[in-house]
């Protein structure tokens, strides 16, 4: 599967271009992000950044890279399941136990336990998760929870935020909608 994403954030003027490539043993996402002035899960400043997701073919996540246009980067490896280390290749035991990966910047990264967790949903889940903040860079673990409500609609929690929203998703578990930060349009 190669698929071409586009979002725009529902605020501040934000943008981000995303290209797909899945097959059965991994998937990989490269994209461009031109962030918002500002946003409830930002920082307010504004930013741009390349990245690049690689998981398996189950969606853990295997590796992250982002490039801001400042020049700061980050690198990240995992392996599958729930151990981290950094670009120097040290552990970073604060992150253990986070098999996904929340990036601020977009909304693909809901796809990845949508994908991965598939049927469990039909119950709440509540997963830890490496929060990657922009455009600090900063990072963190956190729990967040996903429920399905219907086909194509979850519920996404994020307690440390005190934040919720109903997401709307097409048949691949891609976002169409999050309401109050991302509308999907066509490429």
């Amino acid at each position: 599967m190669k698929r071409i994403y586009r979002w725009n954030t529902v605020e501040g003027g934000g943008s981000e271009h995303l290209a797909l490539d899945a097959d059965a043993a991994r998937i990989v996402a490269e994209s461009v992000v031109i962030g918002p002035d500002a946003g409830a899960l930002y920082e307010d400043e504004p930013f741009g950044c390349a990245y690049r997701l690689s998981c398996d073919g189950e969606w853990r996540v295997r590796e992250l890279a982002v490039w801001m246009a400042d020049g700061r980067t980050l690198a990240l490896r995992a392996d599958g399941a729930g151990h981290w280390t950094g670009a120097n290749g040290l552990p970073l035991p604060a992150l253990d136990g986070c098999i996904d990966v929340d990036l601020a910047c977009t909304p693909f990264t809901n796809t990845l336990p949508i994908r991965r967790l598939g049927e469990k949903l039909r119950q709440r889940r509540e997963l830890r998760l490496v929060f990657v903040a922009f455009p600090s860079l900063s990072l963190s673990a956190l729990s967040q929870a996903y429920t399905r409500l219907a086909p194509e609609r979850y519920l996404f929690e994020s307690p440390e935020h005190a934040f919720s929203a109903e997401i709307a998703t097409d048949e691949e578990g891609v976002v169409l909608r999050y309401p109050g930060l991302f509308v999907r349009r066509s490429p």
